[in-house]
């Protein structure tokens, strides 16, 4: 890393990102590529405003006061806001309509609904509640379920069928959401909708939680299912930037809970 001519604001940004990852003062020195006496008085003054916290094995933790702040910003955050612009992109791109859904309960509700200059319009509007097992978001936020999870959503949401597609047992959906975590993207192929196919992608936050999704919806009259998988790509790329605007670093966790995207 390179600090010559870092300004002291910036030399105690380059303090406080390290520290949040790295719990000894070498590992925040080799970090920073700060000299140790820079660091060491960085991080006493940090430890002094209560941003930093000493642990009992002499190791760095994040502060209250830290941890106050991070709090108040997560309250603050508006989804829809944050993820607008690449909607926007995304439906310039794609030329369909894109949906960005999140978790309420068992069901998926929409935050956004972009459409494309296409002359029809999708049967979806923002606020209407879907079936998590129908839908290619909700797929995707049944794939960080664990095992355990999985069972208990499919006892309480008992799978019902909304089209001859819609996938109704455990071991369909336990198989269906396998692929999902390997590729990283799933497919609705009419299981919510005749005629309605979408390929969605998680978005993920900064605890690696997956609450939301976006994907790009057409008919199949428009595209085949070959033309879907390849716009893939596009939607995994706008839900990376869309994590990443909300807080997730794909480095800054090394347990994931079981089941959950790596």
């Amino acid at each position: 890393m390179l600090t010559s001519g870092a300004t002291a604001s910036e030399k105690t940004l380059l303090v406080l990102e390290a520290v949040m990852t790295h719990a000894r003062f070498s590992e925040v020195v080799e970090a920073t590529g700060l000299a140790k006496a820079t660091t060491h008085r960085i991080l006493a003054t940090l430890i002094e405003r209560r941003f930093v916290t000493v642990a009992p094995d002499g190791g760095y933790l994040p502060g209250p006061k830290i941890l106050s702040l991070a709090g108040q910003a997560l309250r603050r955050i508006d989804i829809s806001a944050i993820a607008q612009p690449f909607v926007d992109a995304l439906v310039d791109e794609a030329h369909c309509t894109v949906h960005v859904g999140v978790v309420n309960g068992d069901e998926i509700v929409y935050l956004i609904r972009a459409d494309s200059d296409k002359p029809y319009r999708m049967p979806s509007r923002v606020g209407l509640a879907i079936p998590m097992h129908t839908s290619g978001i909700g797929k995707v936020v049944l794939s960080g379920y664990t095992d355990h999870e999985l069972h208990r959503f499919v006892a309480r949401a008992e799978l019902p069928a909304l089209t001859a597609n819609t996938i109704t047992t455990l071991d369909a959906l336990r198989a269906e959401l396998a692929e999902i975590r390997k590729v990283g993207y799933a497919f609705d192929r009419e299981e919510n909708v005749p005629g309605v196919i979408c390929v969605a992608a998680p978005i993920r936050d900064s605890t690696h939680k997956i609450n939301y999704g976006i994907s790009i919806s057409t008919l199949t009259i428009e595209h085949s299912r070959e033309q879907l998988e390849a716009m893939a790509p596009l939607v995994v790329e706008t839900a990376a930037q869309i994590s990443e605007a909300l807080g997730f670093s794909p480095t800054s966790s090394s347990a994931l809970p079981e089941g959950a995207y790596p």
